[in-house]
């Protein structure tokens, strides 16, 4: 009764606080008597907002900000912090914060810290971590093994709402998101034409139209790039073969109920594009350009197509390879033989490449390739380096699907300039290509000396680059996720370091280093689920998973500025679904030179009043900031140029989907 009447005294001085927190706060609870900013309330106690593992380490974030947005907050915590049952009102675990790096004020987050520590508390069960000294609180949390799941059949779902040419029903999208299938008008994805062609392209001519309808919209816009979506598609498969029993047949999509788990069957909508998008002799068309509007079925302008390159039907051959070794285990027949035809597919597509390994188009860029303006937005063609790394893996999943002695030596003829010189770092493909790497090591028949050189090489790195495991280790980040430097999709960063550790966790014969390593890299699914200076979920709207302070807004042509139900959550609109991965905090953010530029120039007032007004809003944060208070939750196009901080993509979602896959039970 004792620990009942203090937990209930608690609530009462809540109440009785100041609070500038906004009206209508999802609980008010944990954000009674915190100062209401730019990306909403702004916290002193830090949690994963959906909870912990019982096993896993669990240490709340106590913060006192120094520098950025914030800095007007100040928090010293108490010396008396509880864990306390939100059922029962009994105090579980007392304990005093740990101040971090001897008061030191952190210049990644411009905060000073403490850590509260409460591992040892295992009990499934819903938890709040309180200062009972200062009468303010976390937000609720679960413990319990399961607590991921649910989270998990919400991210995969995320797929189903980047499917372009499907009819999204209320029964499977929800009501709020419901969308007739897009882009599949007259001149649309069924009639793609080559962008080369537009302007002179005529009624009878039907030589090079196309049917290229499906697939995924690759980001907030809706274009379609092979070697972005087949890259997707290998994390997912390396999702799903990792850890089969994370993923049900339950998330709602239109598929589900099948006997089929939703992955796979998501997996093969975007294949059945990939395979679209092959050509006879094997080869792989690069990109495809498609119409925006809101929702995605408004779209109305044609859809124009790239040609085939060496990098896109690399692109092919490697997950046409992979996705035919994970069909061809299923029982069912129809997979088994759609496995059969993958096969067949990666093979003419590599053969295709290796007669024609120098073959480029960059699309959207009128300097290296004349008339491409205009065709999609991001640039998806690679340079030497890269294509060499790209036919390395599909030669590793060609010779784990066939066995053929062409693959094996094509890998062991060119695996060290694969190698990283100082092991992996998240930097230029190096989580790629350590996941190939490492995918071969494991395989059978293969060099001894290979194995040895690539397991060696790895554990090397990530144990000894001073960015890499030593940052955990020596307890670098008071958020608890350290990454050397923080850019244009840091929460892709994020994940990707994360699973670096995890392959560490795998693959090191130590066992205590594999223990740190696998609970460093759960620290950053932590930070992406609100352990980071703005105690905000890096996923949107995911307040009906048990998140009490996610994103509500993101870059995204279907969830736009301008729409008056999608643009944001709120009390009468319902924004964009769960549980989309925006882009995260972004130092390098600016916006469009345009809004700077000297009056009399052709830039100056972004070529509109209406565009230039948007440069005179106030865009600090991200401006001016700390890296990682760099972000804010608004989603205004050009001349604002959001989408450098929160525009989600099918690739940072896959990397995120893996990493979390392993926690799910």
């Amino acid at each position: 009764m004792r620990q009942l009447a203090l937990y209930l005294l608690i609530q009462l001085l809540q109440a009785a606080s100041p609070c500038s927190a906004a009206e209508g706060s999802p609980d008010q609870n944990w954000s009674q008597g915190l100062t209401l900013g730019v990306n909403g309330p702004i916290p002193v106690i830090v949690v994963d907002q959906f909870g912990y593992p019982t096993k896993a380490a669990k240490i709340a974030v106590i913060r006192n900000p120094q520098m950025g947005y914030d800095s007007t907050v100040h928090f010293t915590p108490g010396q008396n912090y509880a864990v306390v049952d939100r059922t029962s009102g009994d105090i579980i675990k007392r304990g005093t914060p740990t101040i971090w790096n001897n008061g030191a004020t952190d210049s990644v987050s411009g905060d000073k810290a403490w850590w509260f520590d409460f591992s040892d508390v295992t009990t499934p069960g819903t938890y709040t971590v309180m200062d009972l000294d200062k009468g303010l609180s976390s937000v609720e949390f679960e413990i319990n093994d399961r607590v991921y799941r649910s989270v998990l059949k919400h991210a995969v779902r995320i797929y189903y709402y980047q499917r372009a040419g499907f009819d999204k029903t209320a029964a499977t999208a929800g009501a709020d998101w419901a969308d007739g299938a897009s882009h599949l008008r007259a001149g649309q994805d069924p009639q793609a034409r080559p962008w080369e062609t537009r302007r002179w392209f005529a009624k009878s001519d039907v030589s090079q139209i196309k049917d290229l309808h499906g697939g995924w919209f690759d980001a907030g816009d809706y274009n379609k790039y092979t070697s972005w979506a087949a890259r997707a598609v290998i994390v997912l498969l390396r999702a799903y073969d990792e850890n089969p029993n994370a993923f049900g047949d339950e998330s709602g999509i239109a598929e589900s109920g099948n006997g089929i788990p939703d992955i796979l069957d998501e997996i093969k909508w975007a294949l059945d594009w990939l395979e679209r998008m092959q050509n006879s002799d094997g080869s792989l068309l690069c990109v495809q350009g498609l119409d925006h509007a809101s929702p995605p079925s408004a779209a109305t302008g044609p859809s124009y197509y790239g040609p085939a390159t060496t990098a896109a039907s690399l692109m092919g051959a490697a997950a046409f390879a992979y996705a035919a070794k994970i069909y061809l285990a299923r029982a069912e027949v129809t997979l088994r033989r759609y496995g059969h035809d993958l096969a067949t597919r990666a093979k003419r597509a590599w053969d295709w490449a290796t007669a024609n390994p120098r073959v480029l188009y960059y699309n959207n860029d009128d300097i290296r390739q004349p008339g491409s303006r205009g065709l999609a937005a991001g640039q998806q063609e690679m340079d030497d380096s890269l294509r060499l790394f790209a036919k390395f893996e599909a030669a590793v999943y060609l010779y784990q699907l066939t066995g053929e002695p062409l693959f094996k030596n094509f890998v062991e003829s060119n695996y060290m300039s694969i190698l990283p010189s100082s092991g992996p770092t998240v930097w230029n493909w190096d989580p790629e290509r350590a996941e190939s790497l490492l995918s071969y090591a494991r395989l059978p028949g293969i060099s001894v000396q290979v194995r040895s050189a690539i397991l060696t090489n790895f554990v090397a790195g990530v144990t000894g680059n001073a960015d890499q495991l030593p940052m955990v280790i020596d307890k670098k980040d008071p958020y608890r996720a350290p990454i050397s430097a923080y850019v244009w999709g840091s929460n892709l960063l994020k994940a990707e370091q994360a699973r670096l550790y995890v392959l560490l966790a795998l693959y090191c014969d130590n066992v205590a280093t594999a223990a740190v390593a696998d609970s460093a890299a759960l620290g950053y699914i932590h930070y992406i689920h609100g352990v980071n200076p703005l105690g905000l979920v890096y996923l949107t709207n995911m307040k009906s998973a048990g998140a009490k302070h996610s994103a509500i807004t993101m870059f995204h042509h279907w969830f736009d500025h301008n729409s008056a139900r999608w643009s944001k959550v709120g009390d009468s609109m319902p924004g964009p679904p769960p549980v989309y991965l925006v882009g995260g905090p972004n130092p390098s953010y600016s916006l469009d030179k345009c809004c700077t530029a000297t009056m009399g120039t052709p830039e100056y007032r972004c070529s509109g009043a209406a565009a230039f007004a948007l440069c005179r809003g106030s865009y600090a944060p991200p401006i001016g900031q700390p890296p990682l208070k760099s972000y804010r939750q608004f989603n205004e196009g050009w001349p604002v140029n959001s989408w450098e901080i929160t525009e989600p993509s099918i690739g940072y979602q896959a990397q995120y989907i893996l990493v979390l896959a392993r926690y799910v039970r």
